[in-house]
């Protein structure tokens, strides 16, 4: 299963999310990899921590073997990097992504992520972490993937955001990628305290659009689990969000919408 957390929007918690949903797969005993996809390495910071820094096969060096066409390329394998929870590993990202970006458009590998996933043996799930535009690297992941996550964040701006970006999606599967679907809408920093956040997405429900029935809860303890580079499962099982995150990847897997 194939998954690709997106938004055209920045700070709605792309990386928060595809880390922690990624970490309960594995802890769950699912074989899972993050893909890095943003030249800001979040991702990869989060999952990899100081480690980040030394890594000499990252997201850029594997994109400009891409362009290189060496005769007898390192394996995919080689660009993975373990990270210290069991069974997941991260494919990372860092600033030359966006060096490479123009490059690789305008050799046309836009299938090529697709391909390299579609190779890749021994994973029962892969996470792709995306930047916030919609550009060449989002759109590799949208026609790699089998499903798109979007988070939300529950203000008019997103809201608005919120139909352009599904359009967008439609227009990628209608052109490149038949199977792709929106998986589900992700509440993301949901107060439930307040008035229009409850609003909005009682809205978009009525609306017919999948929002997902998990609400992720706004918690400062989610940047201390940044800072530590420890996503929450492991960070604080106990706390709130943890239970959460555990409850949305049930959902995804198994549960219902509503």
């Amino acid at each position: 299963m194939k998954r690709v957390v997106f938004n055209q929007k920045g700070g709605v918690g792309k990386s928060t999310i595809t880390c922690n949903l990624a970490a309960v797969a594995a802890a769950a005993g699912k074989r899972t990899l993050v893909v890095d996809l943003d030249p800001q390495g979040n991702s990869t910071r989060y999952l990899l921590g100081e480690a980040a820094d030394k890594l000499e096969n990252t997201g850029s060096a594997f994109c400009d073997q891409m362009l290189s066409m060496k005769l007898w390329p390192k394996p995919t394998e080689d660009f993975i990097a373990a990270t210290r929870f069991n069974n997941l590993s991260v494919l990372p990202g860092d600033a030359g992504l966006e060096e490479l970006q123009g490059k690789l458009e305008a050799r046309y590998k836009i299938y090529k992520l697709k391909e390299t996933l579609n190779a890749l043996e021994g994973y029962d799930e892969i996470w792709i972490d995306t930047p916030p535009a919609l550009h060449f690297y989002t759109r590799s992941a949208l026609i790699a993937a089998d499903s798109c996550l979007i988070p939300f964040d529950c203000d008019d701006f997103a809201r608005r955001a919120l139909y352009a970006l599904l359009d967008n999606v439609a227009e990628i599967r209608t052109d490149h990628n038949n199977a792709l679907r929106v998986e589900g809408i992700i509440v993301n920093q949901f107060q439930p305290r307040a008035n229009l956040p409850m609003k909005i997405v009682q809205e978009l429900r009525d609306e017919g659009l999948p929002v997902l029935k998990t609400l992720l809860s706004a918690s400062v303890r989610i940047k201390e689990s940044h800072q530590k580079a420890t996503p929450m499962i492991h960070f604080d099982r106990g706390h709130k969000l943890s239970q959460e995150f555990s409850a949305l990847y049930k959902e995804l897997t198994g549960g219902k919408r509503t």
